[in-house]
């Protein structure tokens, strides 16, 4: 009779599972693919269920995607959709995305971050708080951006980051117009510095602190990247840390999230500004 209880006991959680609809959000730690970090929910909430992934055990499929890729080294707000929720991803990656970085004056690395190699050092005792905050206001608004050679932008079909790490000749993509709303500088100990960016979709902070450094007339990566809201989730009140991925931790979250997303204003249909840039949806059959 145990056993008949535990298997009714699993049978109502993957129910449960399944049912699940909508956006929610969660803490994306440093180090991981956007796309592992999916994988891995995925996994804990199939497991949870008592689902077989196996083979094809069973009939049913779990839609599982996220609104835009964070780079492996960056932390923070990873929104994530769910059933239906799948096809509202393009929302969020046309949306606005606010981010905290750190970035350190004098050095430059292929990847525009601390991962990368390093391939240039300057000078950049000559830079003064005054001269950054004034450089600041040229990346502010409507600008142009080139995208990072290591970025998830692709061709041929293939990601630029990955023909990068084969060692094969990649041509930088063309310069393509993004949005600034806001970008203040919050802290500044040279080398490093610490920023502040409220950006549109399609946006690279890597691509953002290489140019500071060029117009600064020495060079600059990104150390740190956070980000700390993705459309109307926020880091501190919506993001699950990795201890509350449980399908009731999520179907609490998707009730909370779903009033949040209508209170959101109508630009909410917006569509997404960089064909580039893909919602990735992942379906276990």
């Amino acid at each position: 009779m145990a056993g008949e209880a535990g298997g009714a006991s699993l049978g109502r959680a993957a129910d449960k599972l399944f049912s699940l609809s909508g956006l929610f959000a969660v803490r994306k730690p440093k180090g991981p693919t956007s796309a592992a970090v999916l994988n891995l929910l995925k996994e804990r909430l199939l497991a949870e269920a008592g689902v077989q992934t196996n083979g094809n055990k069973r009939n049913q499929v779990l839609k599982i995607g996220h609104g835009g890729t964070l780079d492996s080294a960056a932390t923070g707000v990873l929104v994530v959709g769910i059933g239906k929720g799948t096809k509202m991803l393009g929302t969020m990656l046309a949306g606005s995305k606010k981010y905290t970085a750190i970035g350190m004056l004098g050095k430059a690395t292929d990847t525009l971050d601390a991962t990368g190699k390093v391939t240039e050092e300057k000078p950049y005792d000559q830079v003064t708080k005054g001269d950054l905050e004034n450089v600041l206001q040229k990346f502010t608004g409507d600008i142009m951006q080139v995208p990072p050679l290591y970025s998830a932008l692709k061709k041929d079909g293939e990601r630029l980051s990955t023909l990068m790490k084969r060692g094969e000749a990649v041509e930088a993509k063309p310069a393509r117009p993004v949005r600034v709303y806001s970008l203040s500088l919050q802290q500044f100990q040279p080398p490093l510095f610490t920023l502040d960016v409220e950006c549109g979709g399609g946006f690279y902070v890597r691509s953002l602190v290489n140019d500071i450094g060029k117009e600064l007339s020495t060079c600059a990566t990104v150390q740190e990247l956070t980000r700390t809201k993705q459309g109307p989730f926020t880091l501190e009140e919506h993001a699950l840390q990795e201890d509350k991925w449980t399908i009731d931790e999520i179907a609490r979250s998707l009730e909370h999230c779903t009033a949040l997303l209508l209170e959101e204003p109508a630009r909410k249909k917006l569509k997404t500004e960089h064909a580039g840039e893909t919602a990735v949806i992942c379906e276990d059959k």
